[in-house]
């Protein structure tokens, strides 16, 4: 199916907006093809504060209307001692709460930025997305990673080439209770490499140490900045511990 003859079928749609280039991309789509449009961004403890500012930067660039709501995915005692399918529960409130939104607001079908290239094999979140009857556009009309890419750099998104950004409970292992403590460590500590220019990484929580993962190019940045990235990294992990494995962007 094109995405054009998509948007014949659902004329109305509310778009799931996270900020990151899959769900920019569905929103200019949707605002080109579709005849009614309007982005929710779900503001919870599992986002960065950067990434809110990321997804109101993109709609207004495009001209969409964008609501933000709030989700306190911590008080669901489940998704806090997170268990193996935490991302299932997770979802299905977040995506509940945008579903009842969006309703209330006029609209059937709510959209999400899961593309062509997403591996659906063995992810709890893409149960709970349809459970709720969400969409994925991108997905149906084998839309791809790199395409997405392509199309958000044609475009002039400005998010053409952001590296992908799991939600921040991805840093704790499974079985790890999340708190706040640990999501805001994470965020703040992710925050100082990005200064520091680091872009293809993740800072894993390793029972109070830090595990660094980085890409190609961040090895390099770390093997300059080596002692500073430590002293910084120091004042909040017991240890800082880096993995050798080169990370690929997800």
């Amino acid at each position: 199916m094109e995405i054009q003859d998509f948007f014949k079928e659902h004329k109305s749609v509310a778009v799931a907006f996270s900020g990151g280039v899959d769900s920019a991309v569905l929103l200019m789509l949707a605002l080109r093809c579709a005849e009614r449009v309007k982005a929710y961004f779900v503001k919870s403890p599992f986002q960065p504060a950067f990434e809110l500012e990321d997804a109101k930067k993109t709609a207004e660039l495009l001209g969409a209307p964008l609501e933000v709501l709030c989700a306190d995915v911590l008080s669901d005692p489940t998704v806090r001692s997170n268990p193996k399918d935490r991302c299932y529960y997770c979802k299905k409130r977040i995506f509940g709460i945008i579903s009842e939104k969006a309703h209330s607001d006029g609209f059937d079908t709510l959209l999400d930025g899961t593309n062509a290239s997403d591996d659906e094999t063995d992810r709890p979140g893409v149960r709970a997305l349809r459970e709720l009857g969400v969409l994925s556009p991108l997905r149906e009309c084998g839309l791809d990673k790199a395409y997405i890419r392509k199309l958000a750099a044609e475009n002039g998104l400005p998010v053409f080439d952001k590296p992908s950004y799991a939600c921040l409970a991805t840093r704790i292992p499974y079985g790890t209770p999340i708190s706040e403590e640990v999501l805001l460590k994470t965020e703040n500590a992710e925050g100082l490499l990005m200064r520091e220019g680091f872009r293809n990484f993740r800072i894993r929580y390793a029972d109070g140490s830090a595990r660094l993962e980085l890409g190609k190019a961040e090895f390099t940045i770390l093997q300059e900045k080596r002692e500073k990235i430590y002293e910084m990294l120091i004042k909040s992990y017991d240890n800082v511990y880096l993995d050798l494995k080169e990370r690929t962007d997800e």
